[in-house]
C-alpha cells in the first residue's frame, strides 16, 4: 500500500500563513526549467554581483584557510581584527567614529541583521514602518515574527524620499522600528543629508528606532553618506552596511551593523543564541576587503557599472519605459507605458518571447506596480545580447 508523503494531521506553524515563498525563489525555478529546455534565459533580475572581490580579499582567505588552527568556532561578536577594520571603514569613507569594541557588530549578511534587530527591538503585536516600495524582507520577516506592518509611501513626486508630513499624521502607537534604505532599492534614489536629518529628528521625537539599510552607497555613486553622520543619530539609529554589493562578496555572507553600545548588546544577545560565528578566514578576508582603496572601488563600482547602466538604459527606451537618469546603485528602475494593463503583461512577454528575465516592480509593494527593475549584475555582453533580443520583439 502506498504511504502518504507525510502525516496530514501535522500542520505547519500558523506564521507560515502570513508569508509566501520569496518571489525570486519561485521564479528562478521557472527560469531553470526554461534553461533545461534549451531556451538560454538571460537574467537581469537578481542583484548578485558577478565580479570577484579584490585580489587581497581572496589571497587572505586562501592563506588563512591553510592554518590548522583556523577551523574552530568563532566568537559571535566577531574577531577584533574584523571589528577594527569595519570601524576604520566607517571612519575612512563616512567620517563616522565608531568604537570597534562596542559599536560594531559583524553579521552573516544584512538579511540576518533584519531578523536579529526585529527580535531584539519588537515584541509580537508591535508595529513597524516599512517603505512602499521596499525590500520585501522587511515585510516578510516582520510578519513571521508577529509584528504588524504599517506602510509609508515613497513616491516619484517626492524623489522617493519619505513624506514627513504624512508620517506625522500617521498613528504611531506601538511603532518600534522604521525601516529605511538609502541609496534606495528598488528606485535608485540617492541618500540625502536632509532626509537623514529629518529621520533622526522624527525618531527622537517619537521614541522609535530608524534602521537604515546602506549597501549601495559605493555603486555608481561618489557621494557616500551614512545616517550616523547626523548629530544624535547613534541614540536612535542602526545602520547596516553589506559587503555583498560594494565589495563583490554576496556569497560570503558578511555585513556590518553600527549603532550605540546598548543596541549592540541587545542584538548580540539574540545573535549569540542563533549562530556560532563566521569562519575565521572569511572574517580576516573581509577585514582585508574593508581596506580596498579608491582605485579598486572606482573600477569595480563606478566604471564597470556605468558601461552596463548605459546598455540597460537602452533596454528601458526600447520598452518605452521612462526613468530618472540620476539613479544610483546596481539597478535601473523604470515606469512602464500606460498601454500595459499591468507590469507582468510586459515582464512575462519579455521572459517568454525574448528570453530575458526582468523583475516586475509589484514585488516591492503597490507603489511599484507600474515599474520594472533591471539588474546591472551581468556582463556587458549579456546585457547587450538581452537588448538585441528585446529589440526583435518590440
Amino acid at each position: 500500500m502506498e504511504s502518504k508523503p507525510y502525516n496530514p494531521a501535522i500542520q505547519p506553524a500558523d506564521r507560515l500563513n502570513s508569508v509566501r515563498e520569496y518571489y525570486f525563489s519561485v521564479k528562478l525555478k521557472e527560469v531553470a526549467r526554461m534553461n533545461a529546455d534549451g531556451k538560454d534565459v538571460i537574467s537581469l533580475a537578481i542583484g548578485s554581483p558577478d565580479m570577484p572581490p579584490s585580489p587581497q580579499t581572496i589571497e587572505t582567505l586562501c592563506k588563512e584557510a591553510r592554518h590548522a588552527n583556523a577551523h574552530g568556532y568563532q566568537p559571535t561578536a566577531g574577531i577584533p581584527e574584523l571589528r577594527r577594520a569595519m570601524a576604520d571603514f566607517y571612519k575612512q569613507w563616512y567620517d563616522v567614529d565608531l568604537d570597534p569594541d562596542s559599536e560594531i557588530q559583524p553579521l552573516i549578511g544584512s538579511k540576518e541583521g533584519i531578523l536579529h534587530v526585529t527580535l531584539a527591538l519588537a515584541n509580537p503585536g508591535d508595529r513597524v514602518l516599512v517603505p512602499n516600495p521596499g525590500y520585501p524582507t522587511y515585510t516578510s520577516l516582520s510578519k513571521l515574527l508577529g509584528c504588524h506592518i504599517t506602510y509609508y509611501d515613497l513616491l516619484p513626486e517626492n524623489g522617493w524620499q519619505p513624506d514627513f508630513e504624512a508620517l506625522e499624521q500617521t498613528d504611531l502607537t506601538g511603532v518600534k522600528i522604521m525601516w529605511t534604505n538609502y541609496p534606495n532599492m528598488p528606485t535608485g534614489a540617492n541618500a540625502s543629508r536632509a532626509t537623514y536629518e529629518k529621520l533622526v529628528d522624527f525618531a527622537l521625537r517619537h521614541n522609535l528606532v530608524i534602521v537604515n539599510d546602506n549597501p549601495y552607497s559605493f555603486i555608481l555613486n561618489r557621494e557616500r553618506l551614512s545616517i550616523l553622520q547626523i548629530p544624535g543619530a547613534k541614540r536612535c539609529c542602526i545602520e547596516f552596511n553589506s559587503m555583498s554589493k560594494s565589495h563583490n562578496m554576496p556569497g560570503w555572507r558578511v555585513a556590518m551593523l553600527a549603532s550605540n553600545a546598548e543596541f549592540i548588546k541587545w542584538i548580540l544577545k539574540v545573535k549569540s543564541n542563533i549562530d556560532s560565528g563566521t569562519f575565521r578566514p572569511i572574517q580576516l578576508a573581509a577585514a582585508a576587503a574593508c581596506r580596498n582603496d579608491i582605485r579598486w572601488h572606482e573600477e569595480a563600482n563606478i566604471h564597470v557599472y556605468a558601461e552596463r547602466r548605459a546598455a540597460a538604459e537602452e533596454i528601458m527606451r526600447t520598452l518605452g519605459c521612462t526613468f530618472d537618469p540620476d539613479q544610483v546603485g546596481m539597478f535601473l528602475w523604470g515606469r512602464i507605458p500606460d498601454t500595459y494593463a499591468d507590469v507582468e503583461q510586459l515582464t512575462e512577454r519579455i521572459l517568454h518571447e525574448a528570453r530575458v528575465f526582468i523583475t516586475p516592480g509589484f514585488i516591492f509593494g503597490s507603489n511599484g506596480s507600474r515599474y520594472i527593475r533591471i539588474s546591472l549584475c551581468a556582463k556587458i555582453e549579456k546585457i547587450t545580447e538581452a537588448l538585441e533580443r528585446i529589440r526583435k520583439i518590440f
